[in-house]
């Protein structure tokens, strides 16, 4: 069997640029499997994965959350932090109109619109991270220093 080719998303060309050193990860993608799903795939613990979350606050500003697979984001501590009245996740068209990638597949790098970014801080003690390497079933992993650099995130407690 071939193996599968490496796909050229707007990701992997904005992490190339940026001469980021990362690995490829194919899986057999599962609807609504999630980070549980591709955790099990490249066996890797689940906290390593990260997700990466459309939302938007109440006036309808869109933002990306970045969260440890096994945890949720405190929406309510999140919009207290960012001085918001709420955060909201975003419907699944509304972020892929946002970010330009269908739900399961969204990347924080290479987005359609520059998004603020914010990054749960336990995520940077992490030796190696795994996230959307924008299309479903494919992940990069790369060392977590890099989301400084590439996307200059607020760093935030939100995790639960």
């Amino acid at each position: 069997m071939a193996k599968e080719k490496t796909p050229v998303t707007p990701a992997v060309r904005l992490l190339r640029e940026a001469k980021v050193v990362f690995t490829d990860h194919l899986y057999p993608y599962e609807e609504k499997g999630g980070t549980t799903v591709s955790a099990r795939e490249l066996g890797v613990d689940e906290h390593a994965v990260i997700k990466t979350l459309i939302m938007e606050d109440d006036r309808k500003s869109p933002l990306v959350v970045l969260m440890h697979g096994d945890r949720q984001v405190s929406t309510r501590e999140l919009a207290r932090l960012i001085g918001a009245r709420s955060i909201t996740p975003c419907s699944p068209e509304t972020a892929q109109k946002h970010s330009g990638y269908l739900v399961g597949g969204t990347s924080p790098f290479g987005t359609k619109k520059q998004l603020p970014v914010y990054l749960e801080a336990t995520i940077l003690d992490l030796p190696m991270i795994y996230l959307n390497g924008g299309k479903r079933g494919y992940l990069v992993g790369i060392v977590p220093q890099e989301l400084i650099r590439l996307l200059q995130p607020l760093l935030v407690s939100v995790a639960v």
